[in-house]
């Protein structure tokens, strides 16, 4: 690889990192709005299929990235923005914290009133997050690495999908069992959530292969990389 390309490389990294760390906390700063997605006029254990927190649409572009990157910058790259999202989480709580403790004046548009009951419960959403985030994309990263070594390197929407539909069960049951615990959802309402919640993500997954194929191949083509070579830009 020439050295412009490499520089290259790393910038797309970086970018890539910046998409990735963005959808993380965002997606924590926004959950506590709930929406009706209805395709299906259909109820689950009292709840209508769908009810979702606008918090899961950020999020699976996460899981897209890091296949992305898992596939042609490799795992150590992967593991390494895993990590970062969790230092940039951790970063984000301590600002949520600082910011909650400081009195507003009396005309101040938002009130500490308000401010608190929006961001109050968000530090209780980005520590469950990170806990299940910690499952969800390592989990996601070691299968999909293990079915590139099995099928060396072949079939992507295979390991993509496997990877995504395990890791994803994995986040949504977790994530939906914690808040559930801190009482910020109601336990009649934990099933309902958890599939709706996984069959919207399966469905993202799905949708989100095309654009995972795009990607590797726009990358291999820039790149002149062979089936299952990766980029090393250290």
């Amino acid at each position: 690889m020439t050295v412009k390309n490499k520089i290259l490389a790393q910038k797309i990294y970086l970018i890539l990192g910046a998409l990735f760390i963005t959808s993380l906390v965002v997606s924590n700063l926004i959950f506590q709005k709930f929406f009706y997605w209805h395709p299906f006029d259909i109820k689950l254990f009292g709840v209508d299929l769908f009810i979702l927190s606008v918090g899961i649409l950020p999020y699976p572009i996460t899981f897209l990235i890091t296949d992305l990157i898992s596939e042609i910058y490799g795992k150590q790259k992967a593991n390494q923005m895993v990590t970062v999202g969790i230092f940039a989480s951790i970063f984000s709580i301590l600002i949520i914290l600082v910011a909650d403790s400081v009195p507003a004046i009396v005309d101040s548009p938002v009130g500490d009133e308000l401010f608190s009951k929006v961001f109050g419960s968000t530090i209780i959403a980005v520590f469950a997050s990170m806990i299940t985030y910690l499952f969800a994309q390592f989990i996601d990263i070691h299968i999909y690495h293990f079915w590139k070594k099995l099928t060396k390197g072949k079939m992507l929407w295979l390991r993509n999908n496997f990877s995504t539909f395990f890791s994803q069960f994995v986040d949504t049951f977790t994530i939906t069992f914690l808040l559930c615990i801190f009482e910020v959802l109601n336990w009649d309402q934990f099933m309902g959530l958890l599939i709706s919640g996984f069959l919207f993500k399966i469905i993202i997954a799905l949708i989100d292969t095309p654009f995972l194929y795009l990607g590797v191949y726009l990358f291999r083509r820039k790149f002149n990389l062979k089936i299952d070579e990766e980029i090393n830009i250290d």
